[in-house]
């Protein structure tokens, strides 16, 4: 198979998982949100860490361990997915799964966002339609709310800034993901720790089957990120954002079918707008995407350096 396909197959498989993941948290009733991310973060480490045995791969360490910058960007990386992962876990188990798909919807604009603000980037025309769009529907889904949509707001922000941050850390997936946990393991056993001390944990207490799927939290959060890894490095940019708008597309069908969460007309009317924003900022990127790889073509053709064309 080559390698373009298994790339796509693996980028699907990803973003499927971390879509259906509305499905698997309310498993985990009666443990409460916090309690979830702890063993969540716990056992993510142990099967980040069960991969690189396999592998075999452990000279990473040392040389990361001597770049104290990059330790830095990965305990932030560490506070902002703690973020991530808590608000999206309460919000699932609460009946917030409409707005969870929201926040992934909205969260290319808002990483957008980033790069004009924090990077200094400079917007096409479109692009500009798309991010005042998305401005515009969380107005209109304020209303509908009666309040922000916080929900949508912080997964969209924090998901943003982890995104920013991993790219300024440049550290591989699997070795990321292994720090990142690492730095959150202390506080995470503190926490399951206090919960048996005080008698209120639900690990085994509701049964070996109900720890068995606090165990399976980490592997869950594990795998797909692995086939996104995979997906990463085998398939264009361009392809990976078409892909990201499988898990809101997902999370929302899970919300309205399955969850049965109230979609009022405002609230379609506030949904629409997104999804509007989001082709105008599909539309734009892959003709962009054209351009460039043309461009890239006539200037191999003529002979021109790379460097040249990436001013250009």
């Amino acid at each position: 198979m080559p390698d373009s396909r298994r790339g796509v197959l693996f980028g699907i498989a990803a973003y499927t998982m971390w879509g259906l993941f509305p499905l698997y948290w309310p498993l985990l009733k009666p443990s409460g949100a916090v309690e979830i991310l702890a063993h969540r973060m716990v056992w993510s480490l142990v099967s980040v860490l069960a991969v690189l045995a396999v592998r075999r791969h452990w000279s990473w360490f040392k040389e990361l361990a001597r770049q104290p910058r990059k330790l830095a960007l990965l305990t932030l990386a560490a506070i902002t997915v703690t973020i991530n992962w808590g608000t999206y876990i309460y919000a699932v188990n609460s009946g917030h799964v409409v707005e969870t798909a929201l926040g992934y919807f909205i969260n290319p604009l808002v990483s957008v966002l980033f790069g004009v603000v924090l990077l200094r980037e400079r917007l096409r025309p479109l692009q500009w339609a798309a991010v005042g769009f998305g401005a515009l529907a969380v107005v209109v889904l304020t209303f509908d709310y009666g309040r922000l949509p916080w929900v949508a707001l912080v997964l969209a922000v924090s998901f943003g800034i982890y995104g920013l941050v991993k790219k300024k850390a440049n550290v591989e997936a699997t070795e990321s993901l292994a720090i990142e946990t690492l730095v959150l393991l202390l506080p995470a056993l503190g926490y399951l720790v206090f919960l048996q001390a005080s008698g209120e944990s639900t690990f085994p207490g509701q049964g070996w089957g109900h720890a068995a799927l606090l165990v399976g939290a980490g592997l869950i959060t594990a795998v797909p990120l692995l086939c996104f890894g995979v997906a990463a490095i085998r398939v264009p940019l361009s392809t990976i954002g078409l892909l990201q708008y499988i898990a809101p597309i997902l999370q929302f069908a899970c919300g309205v079918l399955i969850a049965k969460e109230v979609m009022p007309s405002s609230r379609w009317i506030g949904f629409s707008i997104v999804w509007l924003a989001l082709a105008i900022f599909t539309y734009d990127s892959l003709r962009t995407a054209r351009q460039t790889a043309r461009v890239r073509r006539n200037a191999a053709s003529a002979g021109t350096p790379d460097h040249v064309v990436a001013q250009s």
